[in-house]
């Protein structure tokens, strides 16, 4: 009997168009239409920490840091793709291009054409 081992790819990176401190507008799910900004990227699963959005709660029992114990939200990373930039320019909800210039890549707005930072 021969067995066949199939080649398993890495997960090449993805081009993330979202970077810390961006405001974002959130299009899908359970806080749709909500702002916010953009608290830390996770690169490798595409995903983006948002403050105080995506929040679930726990519960927690009794310990050192909680006395008390209880019930206590958490925020959860969300998708990068039900995300979208709020340019700060013009500040409407807009998607990300690139322009290379002197040797840098740079964010654009697709609807103003301004540099975002």
């Amino acid at each position: 009997m021969v067995f066949l081992r199939l080649q398993v790819w890495q997960k090449k990176f993805i081009n993330m168009k979202l970077k810390k401190g961006d405001k974002i507008k959130i299009t899908i799910g359970k806080d749709k239409g909500k702002t916010g900004v953009v608290e830390k990227v996770y690169k490798n699963s595409n995903k983006v920490l948002v403050t105080g959005m995506n929040l679930y709660k726990r519960h927690v029992k009794k310990n050192e840091k909680m006395p008390q114990g209880g019930i206590v939200e958490i925020p959860r990373a969300i998708d990068a793709s039900k995300l979208n930039l709020v340019c700060p320019k013009c500040g409407k909800v807009t998607r990300v291009g690139f322009i290379i210039e002197k040797g840098k890549k740079l964010r654009v707005c697709k609807k103003c054409q301004s540099k975002i930072n």
